[in-house]
C-alpha cells in the first residue's frame, strides 16, 4: 500500500508561538489575492493565458450569487496579474448561461468546452459548443462541436496540441468516453475509454504523459423513478502512449485519504511531476450547493497532490478558507490560483485565492 507523505509548503507559512510558550502552529498556505472577480461567480471555467498586458487569469460562464436557474451566466472576466486588476470582457457567444463548462490553454488560445443550461422547469441540457478564445483580441471562434456533448467533465491539455475530455455528464447520464480534440486540425477522435465508473464533477490533471482522475459522482440507481447520486471514492492513473495519443493505459491507484470530494480545483504541473487538488465539497450537490440528499455541502480546505514519479499521494497543507464548486486550478510563475467558487455557507464568492508550494 502506498503511504501518504507530507511535503513542506507555504506562501506565508508563519510560525506562531503563543504567550504561554506553546509549539509553533502551522498556518494556512494560501492568501486572498490582492484583486477579486468583478462579481461573485461559481462553477466557472478558468484558464491562464498571455494577455495583452502579460499573464492573465480568465473566467468564463458560471453561476451568479442568486443561485437560481436565472443566475446561470455567460459572462467572462480577465484578471491581469501584474497590475492586480480584473475587468469584464466579451461574453461567451451563447444565448443562455452555462454551468460546468471547462477551459484550457493550448498555445496562444483558450479552448472552452460545453457546459449545461438550466430551464425554468429545472431541465438541464448538455451543450456541444467548443470555442477558441484569443486573449490578444478578446474574440471567440466557434470550432467543431463535441461528438458527445458533456459537462462536469475533466479537460486536460497535452503536448501543446491535444485536449482530452474524460467522462462527464451527457443529458441523462454519465459517459465513460475519453474524447480527444486535435487543436491543429479541429478534429475529434476517441481515446481509450475510461475504465472507472462514469462520473461527473470529478477532478484531475495531466503532467508530462500521465493523468490522474479521482472522485466525482456516479449514478447509484433509481429511487421512485428518480436517479440517486453517490460520491465515487476512486482514483485512476492513465499513462499515454507517447507514439499514439489515442492509446491510454489505465490502472487503478489507491484512493486519496479523507474521503471523496466533489468539484475540486485541480491541474497537472509538469515541472513538478505532480497533479494538484484543492478544496471541493464533501457531499454531491446540485448547482445551488445543496446536496441531492437535502444536506448542504461543506467545502474542504485541503490541498494535496499525486506524485507521479513516486506513484503516491502527498499531503500539501491547507487553504486559508474552505472552498468548493470549482472547474479548474491555474498556475502563473510559481503561484497557483483559485477563482471564485462557494464558501462554507454555500455562498458564491468573487474571491481569488493564491498559494505556492515550496520544494
Amino acid at each position: 500500500m502506498k503511504f501518504w507523505s507530507k511535503a513542506l509548503i507555504g506562501l506565508s507559512m508563519i510560525a506562531a508561538i503563543s504567550a504561554c510558550g506553546q509549539e509553533p502552529a502551522e498556518q494556512p498556505i494560501s492568501i486572498a489575492a490582492e484583486f477579486a472577480l468583478p462579481i461573485p461567480i461559481s462553477n466557472n471555467a478558468v484558464a491562464l493565458a498571455e494577455g495583452p498586458d502579460g499573464p492573465t487569469l480568465y473566467s468564463f460562464n458560471g453561476l451568479k450569487s442568486g443561485k437560481t436557474w436565472q443566475d446561470t451566466s455567460n459572462a467572462a472576466f480577465a484578471c491581469i496579474i501584474s497590475i492586480k486588476d480584473c475587468e469584464e470582457i466579451a461574453s461567451v457567444p451563447v444565448n443562455e448561461g452555462r454551468l460546468a463548462s471547462s477551459a484550457v490553454t493550448v498555445g496562444d488560445k483558450i479552448y472552452l468546452f460545453g457546459g449545461y443550461t438550466v430551464a425554468e422547469n429545472g431541465d438541464e441540457v448538455s451543450t456541444p459548443e467548443v470555442f477558441a478564445f484569443d486573449p490578444k483580441t478578446n474574440d471567440y471562434k466557434r470550432l467543431a462541436d463535441m461528438p458527445t456533448p458533456v459537462d462536469d467533465m475533466v479537460v486536460l491539455p497535452y503536448r501543446g496540441r491535444y485536449i482530452y475530455l474524460v467522462s462527464g455528464w451527457h443529458d441523462e447520464g454519465n459517459v465513460g468516453l475519453v474524447q480527444l480534440y486535435d487543436t491543429e486540425f479541429d478534429t475529434w477522435s476517441m481515446a481509450t475509454e475510461f475504465p472507472g465508473k462514469p462520473v461527473f464533477g470529478h477532478a484531475g490533471g495531466l503532467a508530462n504523459h500521465s493523468m490522474i482522475i479521482t472522485d466525482g459522482v456516479a449514478v447509484a440507481g433509481l429511487v421512485d423513478g428518480k436517479r440517486k447520486f453517490a460520491a465515487a471514492p476512486f482514483a485512476w492513473r492513465g499513462d499515454i502512449d507517447q507514439g499514439d495519443p489515442q492509446r491510454i493505459t489505465w490502472r487503478a491507484v489507491e484512493a486519496h485519504p479523507g474521503g471523496p470530494r466533489y468539484r475540486m480545483a485541480a491541474m497537472g504541473d509538469g515541472d513538478r511531476g505532480l497533479v494538484l487538488f484543492a478544496g471541493g465539497g464533501d457531499n454531491p450537490y446540485n448547482y445551488d450547493g445543496i446536496g441531492y440528499d437535502g444536506v448542504p455541502a461543506k467545502p474542504t480546505d485541503r490541498v494535496f497532490g499525486y506524485d507521479l514519479k513516486a506513484d503516491q499521494w502527498t499531503e500539501l497543507s491547507k487553504l486559508a478558507a474552505p472552498s468548493m464548486d470549482h472547474r479548474g486550478l491555474v498556475k502563473s510563475g510559481d503561484a497557483y490560483y483559485i477563482l471564485g467558487g462557494m464558501d462554507a455557507d454555500q455562498a458564491v464568492t468573487a474571491q481569488i485565492m493564491k498559494f505556492r508550494i515550496d520544494d
